[in-house]
């Protein structure tokens, strides 16, 4: 669990799933990511029912939206300034969101030792991302705090074009770590995702998602 984070974890798990993604139980696990053969890696947390019913109830436009290029070490204040931005109300549900944040980009820079990451905290109404890809970055690291989750599936060798058969969805509130195209040289697994369609459905999601950045300067 994330220090001061919006999560618990659930009983035990750590095993790869046949589609060769990993399900681990706590954050020193993360690291498992470099393992051959994985494409990716889900941190299985169940939220707090007080934190999920105080952040489903939120209306939209008071939800933290932020799009930044950081320090690690930054993410809190950046997360904090969002919350004041869209006028999130305070209290203790607030610091578990902002807590877990700066967490999380702690963990995710000390696995992929990236000196800076790339933030982005988006609010999502409608089909944002729903062709199934792979990310152009060495990895990513998306949480669903509100609504659907990430969804996820593996290409078909012979049909590389064709969206997988079979579609997991990455559980609310649990990370989820990908291997990107510009990952080291491995065998690639095939891992595809995409953000679940939504449009129509009233749905809301607020979704994190962090990238490891080399030089801030060849992002402007």
């Amino acid at each position: 669990m994330a220090e001061g984070g919006c999560v618990t974890s659930m009983r035990p798990i750590h095993a790869a799933t046949n589609t060769g993604v990993l399900t681990v139980t706590g954050p020193s696990e993360i690291a498992l990511i470099r393992a051959p053969g994985i494409g990716g890696l889900i941190w299985r947390r169940s939220p707090l029912a007080s934190f999920q019913t105080w952040i489903e109830g939120l209306p939209p436009s008071h939800l933290p939206r932020a799009r930044v290029i950081l320090r690690p070490e930054a993410a809190r204040a950046v997360v904090t300034e969002a919350c004041n931005s869209a006028a999130t109300p305070e209290g203790p549900e607030r610091e578990r969101l902002i807590d877990d944040i700066a967490a999380l980009a702690d963990i995710f820079a000390g696995v992929t030792g990236a000196r800076w990451l790339r933030l982005r905290l988006d609010v999502v109404t409608g089909d944002a991302c729903r062709r199934f890809h792979v990310d152009w970055v060495t990895a990513r690291l998306v949480c669903t705090y509100r609504g659907t989750g990430t969804q996820y599936g593996y290409s078909d060798a012979g049909h590389p074009g064709r969206a997988p058969q079979i579609i997991h969805t990455v559980p609310t509130g649990s990370p989820f770590v990908m291997r990107g195209t510009l990952w080291p040289a491995q065998r690639d697994p095939g891992l595809l995702h995409r953000s679940p369609p939504i449009e129509g459905t009233g749905e809301t999601r607020l979704m994190l998602a962090l990238d490891p950045i080399d030089d801030p300067e060849e992002e402007a």
